[in-house]
């Protein structure tokens, strides 16, 4: 019997396949009216949009009811919230890691130093961050049902857990609530595998569409931010994580990465921690054996404040362009960086191109000129794909090693390699 092809590999083809085609309309068909208008905004635009529109489609109810699922399932409120105060410690800790990161290693390398900045290069007009207590304010919903229609993840996710509690707390109905949630989840665990059989067509155009107008060559004039920020992503994508799993959740780090994969092209290909939630909640049940009740409630609250990738980026950006500007900065700085970059992550929404308004209030606050933003636009989306990747994989690092400590994962799934791997979708027929 010939084995199937994993939607996996189909992806990375299809990934590989657009990035090919991206460029070279990039570099040969850039002026070019027709293939502008009816491929590349055209084609190209409708369908990698609609496949991320149809992954965002999936968040909310996903979420919803696998969270209800997750905290009937802890069935004790001491021990949410125990897995909570965890999850929530583990996220701010390699936040704080991240960006201590990345500023060494910027420090040293010094991108930027000599850099000849271009007359009028690009601006960037930043919006206006609110206030941190606005932030913790706004975790309470006033309209929970303005949240679940604005995918306002830490509202839903406050109101979500408040409800399953009550749930919990009015006995037999409450009950039949969780197995109706249980059935809901469930059926939409099979939406989420159903649009994942048409990824493979929609990561192409997304990845063709991204390179037809970003192109590789736009990264040459800045391959020395470019590189540092790269380079930090894979150290503490792959270093931290690493050591993280193998001393704390006590699982082979090999194992962890390789079947990690589909969660991390996803996450490259959508540039969005948030449309990725399905995927990485598959992965990590199915694929890493981690139970249900503790993977629903940390997987969703990674994506909302779990910014790694983000806070690297921030910290080689705030080098780079304190660098270009020949300004100084001085330890208090460098701290003030890295208390920022951690709060900002918090409440900071898991969507494409965020980081670029978190890093303007970075900038604010140390005194950089934030039109320096305008120098970095034209990498930011490449970067940002790679830095989703990293901010997913630390989700599934911290829910592992929470995991653990609850007794809650399943070490034959995780060493199984067959676990969870999604092929081709057979729907039921009648016979």
């Amino acid at each position: 019997m010939k084995k199937k092809t994993s939607v996996t590999r189909k992806i990375l083809i299809a990934m590989c396949i657009g990035l090919i085609i991206g460029s070279l309309i990039n570099s040969f068909a850039a002026n070019n009216h027709f293939v502008q208008v009816y491929f590349v905004n055209g084609l190209f635009h409708v369908i990698g949009t609609a496949f991320v529109n149809s992954l965002k489609m999936l968040v909310v109810p996903l979420v919803t009811f696998s969270l209800i699922c997750g905290v009937c399932g802890i069935g004790d409120v001491a021990v949410l919230g125990r897995v909570g105060i965890k999850a929530f410690a583990l996220y701010i800790l390699t936040t704080g890691i991240a960006i201590t990161l990345a500023l060494i290693v910027a420090i040293l390398v010094a991108p930027g130093e000599g850099f000849e900045q271009a007359a009028g290069s690009s601006s960037f007009t930043a919006k206006p961050a609110p206030p941190l207590t606005e932030v913790f304010i706004n975790i309470i919903p006033s309209n929970p049902i303005n949240a679940f229609a604005e995918g306002n993840m830490l509202q839903i996710i406050f109101f979500v857990i408040l409800f399953s509690i009550a749930m919990l707390m009015t006995g037999e109905i409450g009950r039949q609530l969780a197995e109706t949630a249980e059935k809901l989840n469930e059926v939409m665990m099979k939406v989420v595998t159903l649009v994942m059989d048409f990824a493979p067509i929609g990561v192409f155009f997304l990845m063709a569409k991204t390179f037809s107008l970003q192109g590789i060559g736009l990264i040459l004039p800045m391959i020395g931010y470019f590189s540092v920020v790269i380079f930090c992503l894979l150290l503490h994508g792959i270093g931290t994580f690493s050591l993280l799993i193998t001393f704390l959740a006590r699982l082979n780090p090999l194992v962890f990465l390789k079947k990690m994969r589909p969660a991390h092209i996803f996450a490259f290909s959508t540039a969005s921690s948030n449309a990725t939630i399905p995927v990485t909640l598959q992965v990590v049940e199915k694929r890493l054996g981690v139970d249900n009740s503790t993977a629903a409630f940390t997987i969703p609250l990674g994506a909302t404040i779990n910014m790694d990738g983000t806070a690297i980026m921030q910290g080689v950006a705030t080098v780079f362009i304190a660098n270009v500007y020949g300004i100084d900065l001085d330890i208090s700085d460098y701290i003030t960086i890295v208390g920022m970059s951690i709060l900002a992550s918090i409440g900071t929404a898991g969507v494409p191109g965020v980081g670029l308004i978190m890093l303007a209030m970075v900038f604010n606050q140390v005194g950089l000129p934030v039109e320096g933003i305008g120098l970095i636009l034209g990498v930011d989306r490449l970067l940002d794909m790679v830095r989703t990747a990293v901010n997913v994989t630390g989700d599934a690092t911290v829910t592992c090693i929470v995991a653990r400590s609850e007794q809650a994962i399943n070490e034959q799934i995780f060493l199984d390699p067959e676990a969870g791997v999604i092929t081709d979708v057979e729907l039921p027929h009648k016979t």
